[in-house]
């Protein structure tokens, strides 16, 4: 049995909840028992699986004082390598066997000393169904939870930059746990004809939005891997994108799509180029299908089949 201990409630809509989740059934379809917990339950455990280096500590030492022989794979998020990754408690790293980055940059930020035992595994989505696109505008998805790191209010700022003309407008899905930003947020959408906060929906009506829309906003200032590029190149949706580490090394350091961290008029001016010049456009749309083979869910589990080959966990 695999216990996947995780600091993310069950039914989280949060990243490290929607990866909990799909990991789960990944090592079941390789034939394992997977007993997910938020913290370390002891049991007859062949291998733990912890997710988030601060927040998985605790799980990560009990697990070895009590498995002394049993391997230990950790999974960094986005919180545990950016800004940096110095802050890390380097003793309990040293209890683990192998980590998990979600994407190539990933290793750098670990640095040498640990890159060799890092293994890069890029979050998987099946194939999404395009839909047909509103014809009233030109539809932005923004699928972020309102967070700080995720910087939300950067895109309806932007948007009140754009030229009278454009057809542009921004559907943000996603929940907020401060009520003075959600009060914001409502305001602006009150405000702001080229905005709107759907707040909090399923999964399928995210995903729905996706599908239907002409581009994918990502805003934030620091991500692990995010999942909503996956789910973007999933529905072959083109992606405008913040200029951090995390989002090259999925999308590579030549995409013609991102825009410097927090800078309101850039995003503004490469919102306004994707709606009118068809060229830059396509060159979006070709690159993000191009890179569609890399989040095919087939890949992820042979990634996985690979990595418990390498530590001899095998299914009983």
């Amino acid at each position: 049995m695999i216990l996947l201990a995780t600091p993310t409630a069950p039914g989280s809509t949060h990243g490290n909840g929607v990866s909990t989740r799909r990991w789960t059934r990944i090592l079941e379809d390789l034939g394992h028992t997977v007993e997910v917990a938020e913290d370390y339950r002891a049991g007859d455990h062949a291998m733990l699986l912890a997710m988030h280096a601060r927040r998985g500590a605790a799980a990560v030492r009990a697990f070895r004082a009590d498995h002394p022989r049993a391997p230990i794979v950790l999974a960094l998020t986005g919180t545990d390598l950016y800004p940096d990754f110095s802050g890390i408690d380097r003793a309990m790293l040293a209890l683990t066997d192998r980590l998990i980055v979600l994407q190539p940059h990933g290793l750098v930020q670990v640095g040498p000393d640990l890159a060799g035992r890092t293994r890069v595994i890029v979050q998987s989505v099946p194939a999404i169904e395009r839909r047909p696109p509103r014809g009233d505008c030109f539809e932005v998805a923004f699928l972020a939870h309102a967070r700080p790191v995720k910087d939300p209010l950067r895109l309806p700022e932007a948007t009140r930059l754009l030229p009278p003309g454009s057809r542009i407008r921004v559907t943000h899905v996603g929940r907020t746990r401060a009520p003075e930003l959600a009060g914001v947020l409502t305001a602006e959408t009150a405000a702001n004809p080229r905005y709107d906060w759907l707040g909090p929906v399923g999964r399928e009506q995210a995903l729905a939005v996706l599908a239907r829309s002409r581009l994918m906003a990502l805003t934030s200032l620091h991500e692990g891997g995010a999942n909503v590029i996956s789910e973007a190149l999933a529905a072959r949706v083109p992606i405008i994108a913040s200029h951090i580490p995390s989002s090259v090394g999925l999308l590579g350091e030549t995409y013609p799509g991102y825009f410097p961290p927090g800078d309101t008029a850039a995003l503004a001016e490469l919102l306004y180029q994707a709606e009118h010049d068809s060229d830059f456009y396509a060159a979006l749309a070709d690159h993000c299908a191009a890179l569609a083979p890399m989040v095919d869910p087939a890949r992820e589990r042979q990634a996985f089949a690979s990595l418990l080959k390498e530590l001899n966990v095998t299914p009983h």
